[in-house]
């Protein structure tokens, strides 16, 4: 193999052992800070009128969506949680059914 493909194929292998232990990181926070308006799955809680997630949204608008919030009644989690943890979160969320 050339080295180039060496480093690549090394590269995919740490990004696809990485995804799952962010989830695996994302859900504790998921728990403690989403699920009472998203519910565990993800499916958003119809007497809140909180919607459930897109499977089409992009990690860079959820990610965008946890930083800034939606006023009225999502808080924003800028500064509450770090770019990691937010991150974290999202990697949870797109392992939701």
């Amino acid at each position: 193999m050339k080295p180039n493909r060496v480093k690549f194929a090394v590269f995919l292998l740490v990004i696809s052992a990485a995804t799952p232990m962010l989830a695996q990181n994302g859900a504790a926070i998921y728990k403690s800070k989403c699920q009472m308006c998203h519910m565990a799955d993800g499916s958003g809680n119809k007497a809140m009128k909180v919607p459930a997630f897109s499977p089409n949204a992009s990690a860079a608008s959820l990610i965008a969506i946890t930083r800034k919030g939606i006023s009225p009644r999502m808080p924003a989690y800028a500064g509450k949680l770090t770019d990691a943890q937010m991150k974290a979160v999202v990697a949870y969320i797109k392992t939701l059914k």
